[in-house]
């Protein structure tokens, strides 16, 4: 099984629409852009049928280093979580059965 990458969205793209590889290109970063802005504003992304991204806050909390086992203290971040859809969920786990 080889990975999406962002030069095969735009050969597939380019396949299916019919763009040259630059309007293709320009067509996914423009795509990938609005999402990363959105989520940089703390904001949520939702695509319908398939799913949504939502940032969230993490406080300050103590850890471990696992090599050492000194204690540190793991700095307050956001982080992005992504939920897929309903129709998404059912179409993974279909597929799956069919394995």
């Amino acid at each position: 099984m080889s990975t999406l990458t962002k030069d095969v969205l735009v050969e597939m793209i380019r396949d299916k629409v019919g763009y040259p590889v630059k309007e293709a290109k320009e067509i996914l970063e423009i795509i990938l852009e609005e999402i990363k802005l959105r989520l940089e504003d703390g904001k949520d992304v939702k695509i319908s049928g398939f799913g949504k991204w939502t940032v969230k806050e993490k406080r300050a909390r103590p850890g471990r280093n696992p090599h050492t086992g000194e204690k540190i203290e793991i700095s307050a971040r956001r982080v992005v979580t992504f939920h897929p859809s309903d129709k998404m969920r059912d179409q993974v786990n279909r597929n799956q059965s069919n394995d």
